[in-house]
């Protein structure tokens, strides 16, 4: 899926398992859920700008590459998302933090917001949205929306694990109303398309130009 990214390093997975065990005591599953937000932060910030600065070592002067002024928040979802901050911190320390509280309405089952408070200037940076569990994906697309509604553009949400049915809710509430998605080809069908909430199929190339004049008009 894109913009999805599924972290497999060895030692995300062995730490996965050890978090997981039915076994493993408090004190042992909060240092987990802080070192796998540890090595998770290495992929979520891969792609920051980075410029070319001189430092004076020991011994010469030499080019080195360092963060290029990059603005960034971290926004843990309260309280689960808490157990991840500080590993964030620890690697980005000049990050600003705000705190975004939910609670999951017992009726309605849908998510309920008592503290919000977030830096002044949020929308002028990247925000890396911190939840250790992706469930329905409510949570994260409240939290998501509402910093949406304040300007920022950039969002990422890093959780440690994920139910699928989350995944899609949050691609949905993401992407859906600003990509139009676009199926076609001999293996394709109407049918699939209908399947997987595309807004349109065609079978051939020509069709497939005027289809896609068509959708970017609308």
């Amino acid at each position: 899926m894109a913009n999805v990214y599924e972290l497999k390093h060895p030692l995300i997975q062995h730490k996965l398992a050890i978090l997981r065990n039915k076994n493993t005591g408090v004190k042992e599953f909060r240092e987990l859920v802080g070192e796998i937000a540890g090595l998770m932060c290495y992929e979520a910030t891969r792609n920051l700008p980075t410029e070319e600065v001189e430092v004076e070592t020991p011994v010469a002067v030499a080019k080195c590459q360092m963060l290029a002024g990059k603005k960034l928040a971290i926004i843990p979802i309260l309280r689960a998302g808490l157990g991840m901050v500080d590993s964030m911190v620890d690697l980005i320390p000049s990050a600003k933090i705000g705190h975004i509280g939910l609670y999951r309405d017992h009726e309605t089952h849908q998510p309920v917001e008592y503290y919000c408070k977030l830096p002044s200037d949020i929308a002028e940076r990247e925000v890396i949205v911190l939840d250790p569990m992706l469930a329905t994906g409510g949570s994260a697309i409240d939290a998501i929306t509402k910093l949406k509604e304040r300007g920022v553009k950039q969002i990422k949400f890093m959780c440690i694990i994920a139910a699928p049915e989350g995944v899609e809710a949050l691609i949905e509430a993401g992407c859906k109303s600003q990509v139009k998605i676009m199926v076609g080809g001999a293996p394709i069908t109407q049918e699939f398309a209908d399947e997987i909430g595309a807004d349109c199929y065609t079978s051939d190339a020509a069709s497939a130009a005027e289809a896609a004049v068509a959708l970017c008009n609308a």
